[in-house]
């Protein structure tokens, strides 16, 4: 079966760093645009990040650009989220997703479609 597999999580203090990688089990994540998603207790999912599979162009939500970097390892086929200077707020579990498309305009709504991670837990506390 298709899926997506994220690795990186854990727990870490505030200001720390983590870097999370985002895989497909059987094939590479070089064509496709690529979301990263977070999920807090009693929260809904929110987006995080995207990267474009067209240009690598890249988005941000508000309180994450410039701590938060996403990048494309084309020869490993993967897709990355650097998280640097981490808040409490940040603790979520983190998931990685697709539409299958080249585009990022809109991947607030892939909750509808696509492929989905299992997600990797994020924590960050004194």
């Amino acid at each position: 079966q298709v899926q997506l597999v994220e690795s990186g999580g854990g727990l870490v203090q505030p200001g720390e760093s983590l870097r999370l990688s985002c895989a497909g089990s059987g094939f590479g994540l070089d064509r496709f645009a690529i979301g990263w998603f977070r999920q807090a207790p009693g929260k809904e999912r929110e987006g995080v990040s995207c990267i474009s599979g067209n240009d690598d162009s890249t988005t941000y939500r508000d309180g994450v650009k410039g701590r938060f970097t996403i990048s494309r390892d084309n020869a490993k086929g993967t897709v990355t989220l650097q998280m640097n200077s981490l808040k409490p707020e940040d603790t979520a579990v983190y998931y990685c997703a697709t539409d299958w498309s080249f585009y990022c305009a809109g991947y607030l709504l892939w909750s509808d479609h696509g492929t989905w991670g299992q997600g990797t837990q994020v924590t960050v506390s004194s």
